[in-house]
């Protein structure tokens, strides 16, 4: 039945996609993000759906005459000096055939991400993709937390198989960036019925990422709280909310959960922290002895036996940071860096330009929220393998995508104040 149901989302989707490229693109970040073709239990776990929606919105955006063009800047030029980046490492890599895949894989993420910078272009769609966004995530912390309390917290909480937030540490992080974009959307709406809902699942959300007994997520959900409560125009109100939700929550979790806790405080004594400071001096090594990093697959043997300190303690990077590094040397790992920078700055632009002009009241508070977000995923992201998971990249597109309305819309007001005879306010740098 829940393979049927898919089949007939996907397929009935088609109709409006030809009609509108702008459905594909939120087509595409539905099953991207959620994968709900992960719940079927048939044919529908293997069916082609991502590339059958993905074909679709290209075809859809070439005949189209809906307007379509990147919107060029900082944050776009090096995402796609980023890209180029990676195909320049691909024939350096040290286990080429075992390369290409991911590498295919996350090629089609960054042709994505430019097909919804093209297609995404007003705050009605900004605002829909946010909402594909957060929910495809919350359906897993709403269902991750049901789970948790039914099991009294005796066991973890794990994302659809297969996917990039498959893992118990990896769903803790996708739900924790969840949160943030969740209670944006929750302050947008009127309806009573779906701000309960939406209050349910960002509660159980968290408490389904700390059902995932994921260590980095539970520094990940504490650094982003911090951050709220400082950036909050509310400090008390906020913190206050924090302090008397945070007991409510660990009440649900065994002593068990507890005592994996405990262990941050011991990493030194802990084997699988030690793994991750091997596998770290692993990818310095290995890039500082390669230009272009070793490629997609360097979490080998034969790799490990060469430049980790320890050969035999082969683990994944197990960092966003050192992934790049190992796998696309220091540049590799200089334009991520410089990404995620950029990308903050856009926010950052958001929010100051918004509090000087309250007709941006709603942008400043969407980026408010990403950069909430982006706190969650550049801690936790410090302890995970997630480079390339795409939430990321899809939060990017709805800044940039911002930023560009809202300079749009002071450039109109400009000429509009200089043909009446005014000078015009310039745009904030």
């Amino acid at each position: 039945m829940r393979d049927i149901l898919v089949c007939l989302l996907v397929f009935g989707s088609l109709p409006f996609i030809l009609r509108s490229p702008v459905n594909g693109v939120m087509m595409w970040v539905w099953i991207s993000v959620m994968n709900p073709h992960t719940q079927g239990w048939g044919f529908a776990t293997s069916f082609p759906f991502a590339a059958l929606v993905a074909g679709a919105t290209i075809f859809s955006m070439l005949v189209t005459r809906e307007p379509k063009s990147v919107p060029w800047s900082p944050v776009t030029v090096v995402l796609l000096l980023f890209g180029a980046w990676m195909i320049v490492t691909l024939p350096f890599s040290l286990h080429f055939e075992q390369s290409v895949p991911l590498w295919s894989r996350v090629m089609k993420i960054l042709l994505m991400t430019f097909v919804v910078l093209a297609l995404v272009k007003t705050r009605a769609q900004v605002e829909r993709l946010l909402w594909v966004l957060a929910l495809s995530l919350g359906f897993y912390g709403f269902k991750g937390g049901i789970f948790t309390i039914s099991s009294g917290g005796a066991y973890r909480v794990w994302g659809p198989e297969g996917t990039f937030i498959g893992d118990n540490n990896a769903i803790a992080l996708a739900l924790i960036m969840a949160i943030p974009l969740l209670y944006y959307l929750l302050t947008l709406t009127k309806r009573r019925l779906l701000r309960y809902l939406l209050l349910a699942t960002i509660l159980l959300s968290a408490l389904a990422a700390l059902g995932s007994y994921s260590r980095g997520g539970f520094v990940a959900i504490a650094a982003m709280g911090l951050f709220m409560v400082y950036k909050s125009r509310r400090r008390i109100a906020v913190g206050s909310a924090l302090l008397l939700a945070a007991p409510l929550l660990l009440l649900f979790m065994p002593q068990q959960w507890v005592s994996r806790m405990d262990t941050i405080d011991n990493y030194e004594l802990d084997a699988s922290a030690q793994g991750r400071l091997n596998a770290w001096a692993m990818a310095y090594r290995l890039a500082s002895d390669r230009l272009f990093g070793g490629g997609f697959e360097v979490y080998t043997p034969s790799v490990f036996a060469v430049y980790a300190p320890n050969p035999n303690a082969v683990h994944a990077a197990h960092s966003i940071y050192f992934q790049v590094l190992g796998e696309h040397g220091f540049i590799g790992l200089g334009l991520y860096l410089l990404l995620g920078i950029l990308t903050w700055r856009t926010a950052r632009w958001i929010i100051r330009t918004a509090s000087e002009r309250s007709e941006f009241q709603w942008a400043g508070d969407m980026a408010m929220a990403i950069q909430t977000s982006l706190v969650g995923f550049m801690v936790g992201g410090a302890f995970l393998s997630l480079a390339y998971f795409d939430v990321p990249y899809y939060l990017l597109c709805a800044l940039v995508v911002t930023r560009r309305l809202m300079e749009n819309h002071i450039d109109e007001q400009a000429a509009a104040a200089r043909a009446a005879g005014g000078t015009g306010a310039p745009i904030p740098a």
